[in-house]
């Protein structure tokens, strides 16, 4: 048998499936977005999906708060970046080039831009 790798359509239109689950199941949630390979239509065979996620708050440390999605739901290998909303507005002043990658490349799921 052949593997495939899927595409990038289906790669968005998965993730948007998935950022719509993960809304509605998780009330802290506020913005879904992804960036990175397949944000800027670069993704090939083997690209993983960077996802980026704010909430309101969290108890648990930023390292620990992507073990909680269910990103083995996606059909590509994912990472995700999990920020409270106060922790993204000061990104910026903390990590100035990853704000700007961030903000000039994620492509927002929810809610719709």
């Amino acid at each position: 048998s052949v593997l495939r790798w899927p595409d990038s359509g289906t790669v968005d239109r998965t993730v948007r499936a998935w950022a719509e689950r993960a809304g509605t199941s998780r009330r802290d949630v506020r913005r879904i977005g992804y960036f990175g390979s397949y944000a800027r239509g670069e993704a090939g065979v083997g690209s993983d999906l960077d996802l980026l996620l704010l909430v309101a708050h969290s108890p648990l440390p930023p390292w620990k708060r992507p073990l909680e999605l269910p990103l083995e739901e996606l059909p590509v290998p994912a990472e995700a970046l999990v920020y409270t909303l106060e922790e993204w507005k000061g990104l910026p002043q903390r990590s100035p080039r990853l704000a700007r990658v961030l903000r000039e490349e994620t492509r927002w799921l929810l809610p719709p831009p």
